[in-house]
């Protein structure tokens, strides 16, 4: 199919089938992650983004191309997890530029987003790497100009963009020697091929039966609540609300004694929607599943008699809801406190880590870390909880960073970002912060503590792999300081051992242990008598930290 001119339905069919293309190979990029961890993420992070961007574009009632980019963009910014989600955000700030005032697309400005999607994403990222998402989108801009030259069939265009892609793609192993060692392709380069190639099928048309789009419970269950947002918060009054009764149902199609009519979806459809408005409704081959706001729920229910066997049903009165929203503004609004002068917000998982961090001063902890990477709203509205004059933000994690600095530049309070990659480190920083020093000189001060700490972290491979010369079998134990691989023992105590061990030096004084949810305390004793027998001078801390993923997590100063 020959496509000259990019409509805005166009376009909604293209973030559509390429968020569920993302969604549907989430896991496999997930399984690209070099290091063996169970905590690769980076499919999930740019899922996650992905799909506050494609439900942005979804609620947006707009026919032009370029009102619809600007919707994907912000939805995308305010979604962005992980690196791989930030920069995501940043190719299609990009993108939304340079179509911002453009109502259709023609080919050549279809390529010519595309490029300056990447002009973007290079700008934002201090230390271009070769061999990773932005080599991707690069090279698959440069076959997309390529081919606007030739031709005016946006379709064409799109396919030599996913092209482009798929090519660098298979290349990266060989720009980045730890990708080839251990056989995978560049994980966000993988997850930004699987875009572009849904952005390729929903301009086409050429879908396939399994990539056929269709929203799930937890998709319809969002779309119910922006329904609500739009017809409910958006009333006066109570008294303004037409239709009172938030109406659910699932049908069973042809299951039951009442069911004596065949499914026909307009004609559903049309018949609910003179009963209410805010109407939703998604079915496939077996099941009908129904949101209205009525006046007569009953009548609801019986009409779907017709069809199947009513398997869940729900109704709420939205009068009563909304009068109840009303009072709860009214007493929020009371006296507001006044804000501090300075906040600290920490990204950290599990209750121990929290308690700690508030015991050493922290006014909020955003809850996150590995495989839960914050968004980058998120991490905005954890800034405003914090009521303060000015800010600190601890990432803890070289994942989160530039989710908090997007943040950063999207609240008016002044926020300093301290680069801490590791919970460890984040504590380290907060024993240098002064309250009575000005944020730049904390910012300074708390970084600089940051080299004082090693990190060190426990946990299970989930595959056999070779990295860095050593041999990885599955189910083995890593011992893993500061990015680096240092141990791999299928004893757990012992692999915690063997990684304090090349940890220490002569200035090493205090040992801190933090023990996981799956970690044990008597283990966690007997790592911290092997440390003690091996250096009698040095301080062993044991606190219960709770965190997922790791065991332990053990720091050493």
């Amino acid at each position: 199919m020959k496509v000259t001119e990019v409509t805005a339905a166009n376009f909604k069919d293209m973030v559509r089938v390429a968020a569920h293309r993302l969604n549907k190979n989430a896991e496999f990029v997930n399984s690209l992650n070099v290091f063996p961890v169970p905590d690769g993420d980076t499919g999930t992070n740019m899922n996650l983004t992905f799909q506050s961007g494609a439900k942005a574009v979804n609620e947006s009632t707009s026919d032009s191309v370029g009102e619809l980019t600007k919707a994907l963009a912000k939805g995308l910014l305010m979604g962005a997890r992980g690196n791989s989600g930030v920069i995501s955000s940043q190719l299609f700030r990009g993108f939304s530029k340079s179509t911002e005032n453009k109502k259709s697309l023609t080919a050549q400005d279809l390529a010519a987003a595309f490029t300056h999607g990447v002009e973007t994403a290079y700008k934002a990222v201090m230390k271009p790497v070769e061999g990773t998402i932005l080599t991707v989108a690069r090279e698959a801009a440069k076959a997309g100009n390529r081919k606007a030259n030739e031709t005016d069939d946006a379709v064409e265009v799109m396919a030599a963009i996913a092209k482009g892609a798929r090519r660098a793609l298979a290349k990266t192993p060989d720009q980045l020697p730890v990708l080839k060692e251990v056989g995978v392709v560049d994980s966000g380069g993988q997850g930004l091929v699987f875009i572009e190639e849904g952005f390729l099928e929903g301009l086409s048309g050429d879908v396939t039966d399994q990539d056929v789009y269709q929203p799930d419970e937890t998709e319809m269950d969002e779309m119910v609540n922006a329904a609500h947002h739009q017809s409910v918060q958006s009333q006066l009054s109570t008294q303004d609300i037409k239709y009172g009764y938030c109406t659910e149902m699932m049908i069973e199609i042809g299951k039951g004694p009442t069911s004596d009519r065949k499914f026909d979806y307009d004609e559903f459809r049309n018949y609910l929607n003179d009963l209410g408005d805010s109407l939703l409704v998604v079915a496939d081959d077996e099941i009908i599943k129904v949101h209205v706001h009525t006046e007569h729920p009953a009548k609801i229910w019986d009409y779907g008699q017709h069809y199947g066997s009513l398997v869940k049903v729900k109704i709420d009165n939205m009068r009563v809801q909304h009068e109840n929203i009303i009072e709860r503004d009214e007493e929020e609004k009371g006296v507001p406190e006044a804000p501090s002068h300075y906040g600290i917000v920490a990204v950290a998982s599990g209750n121990g880590i929290s308690d700690l961090y508030k015991s050493l001063g922290a006014t909020y902890i955003l809850q996150g870390g590995q495989t839960m990477n914050p968004s980058t709203q998120d991490i905005v509205d954890a800034i405003q909880k914090a009521n303060a004059e000015q800010l600190i933000v601890l990432p803890n994690n070289k994942n989160i960073q530039l989710a908090a600095e997007q943040a950063a530049d999207l609240v008016e309070q002044p926020v300093a970002i301290v680069p801490s990659r590791s919970v460890a480190q984040g504590m380290t920083a907060l024993l240098s912060f002064n309250p009575e020093s000005d944020l730049a000189t904390n910012k300074d001060e708390m970084t600089a503590a940051l080299a004082t700490v090693r990190s060190g972290q426990v946990t299970r491979a989930v595959r056999d792999t070779q990295l860095n010369g050593r041999t990885i079998q599955k189910n083995d134990y890593m011992g893993i300081v500061d990015g680096d691989i240092r141990v791999s023992e299928p004893d757990r105590v012992q692999a915690a051992i063997d990684m304090v061990k090349t940890m220490l030096d002569e200035d090493s004084e205090i040992v801190t242990i933090l023990i996981g949810e799956d970690g044990v305390k008597s283990e966690a004793e007997q790592i911290s008598a092997a440390v003690m027998a091996a250096d009698e001078d040095l301080e062993v801390e044991i606190h219960e930290g709770d965190q997922p993923v790791y065991p332990y997590l053990i720091s050493v100063e």
